[in-house]
């Protein structure tokens, strides 16, 4: 079976990381939450992939090469134009992205599933597949209920009591909603979906392609399924997720090194002296760090492969990425580092110093209180 990932966004509510990677490449306990999905795919035999890319591309095709390590077939759709002979990056939405590659080849030829490749999930997409043929429709929504304090966050849609989509509400206030079913950004489709997507411009699956398909009364339809959903939305997701895994909120994803203790992670090749080193679990140091003795790690906390922590530091509840070395006495606290940037988990920048960009040639640059070496 055949499907796509979507991968040319640039990622702006997730900045400044998106800067140097690309949003589907963003590491949810070291593992690139784009990852994830092609494992998903394969796992459900949904082996020939295409994804399409723009922004950064280049990390993306990369590090998932032609797919043969993950059991499935990848092939790149690049979105972009060539500007003063250098290739400039040019998103065509995501289902101007769909006909671009429909258009080139007419590799839809079979029911398809298509997902955004920001999100974590574990979806039984053989079961939502077998719906969607079921209801007979040229598109099926997956969708996901929501509490109504959240429905602000999402799109909402609104069926009837077929499960036919009948509109769509971006992002309603509580009091206005129609609906708590949100629009998880899974989709499954018929080829026949080409007829309204025009071609060779930028069009969306849902703010535009949906809305076409409600107003010329075309049989589409939303399935609410059960499942766990880890969306990578906004910068601070990227905190939240990270937490919620640590504190076992979320059943099924495997977090890596080895248990050591109980709540405390490790990799390989990492020097700390447990019985020395104040660590409160939750947990994870990543493979290669080195931990002085009288360090304090306060969980829920995620320290990054090459990480040094020297004398006297204090991480508590803080996510910290690979290749950062914290200097002695410096105390980070419900804070994401990330390269050259300090990021607070309510998403505001913020000046730290203390700490120091480990990588040889750190593409990313400090603030005042962060020093690249």
């Amino acid at each position: 079976m055949k499907g796509m990932i979507l991968a040319a966004g640039k990622g702006t509510r997730v900045r400044p990381i998106t800067q140097s990677i690309p949003k589907p490449m963003i590491p949810i306990l070291g593992k690139p939450v784009m990852e994830s999905m092609i494992e998903l795919f394969a796992q459900h035999n949904i082996s020939k992939i295409m994804v399409n890319t723009s922004h950064l591309a280049e990390v993306i095709e990369g590090y998932f090469g032609d797919g043969h390590h993950f059991g499935v077939q990848l092939s790149y759709s690049y979105e972009g134009e060539l500007v003063n002979g250098e290739y400039v990056g040019k998103a065509l939405g995501s289902a101007g992205g769909m006909k671009k590659i429909q258009q080139f080849s007419g590799f839809f030829d079979e029911t398809f599933v298509v997902v955004c490749g920001d999100a974590w999930i574990d979806l039984d997409l053989t079961d939502a597949i077998k719906q969607h043929k079921k209801l007979g429709g040229i598109a099926t929504i997956i969708t996901k209920n929501v509490l109504l304090d959240d429905v602000e966050k999402y799109g909402v849609v609104v069926t009837d009591n077929r499960k036919q989509v009948t509109s769509f509400q971006e992002k309603p206030a509580k009091e206005e909603a129609l609906s708590t079913q949100i629009n998880t950004g899974i989709y499954i489709f018929e080829p026949a979906i080409f007829d309204y997507i025009p071609a060779d411009q930028e069009f969306d699956i849902g703010s535009e392609l949906f809305p076409l398909l409600v107003e010329k009364h075309v049989p589409f339809y939303a399935v609410d399924l059960s499942f766990q959903w880890l969306d990578v939305g906004q910068i601070h997701d990227i905190w939240s997720v990270t937490r919620d895994i640590l504190q076992g909120k979320v059943p099924g994803y495997r977090i890596p090194g080895t248990q050591v203790r109980a709540g405390v992670w490790l990799g390989i090749n990492t020097v700390v002296d447990l019985d020395k080193c104040n660590i409160q679990p939750p947990v994870v140091i990543g493979s290669g760090c080195q931990i002085d003795d009288s360090a304090t790690i306060s969980g829920p906390a995620l320290i990054g492969a090459n990480c040094v922590l020297d004398a006297g530091s204090y991480i508590q509840d803080s996510l910290i990425f690979e290749n950062i070395h914290v200097h002695e006495k410096t105390a980070v606290t419900e804070k994401t580092i990330f390269g050259g940037y300090c990021i607070g988990h309510d998403g505001e920048h913020c000046d730290y110093h203390g700490l120091t960009d480990l990588r040889p040639n750190p593409k990313s640059r400090a603030t005042d209180g962060i020093k690249s070496i």
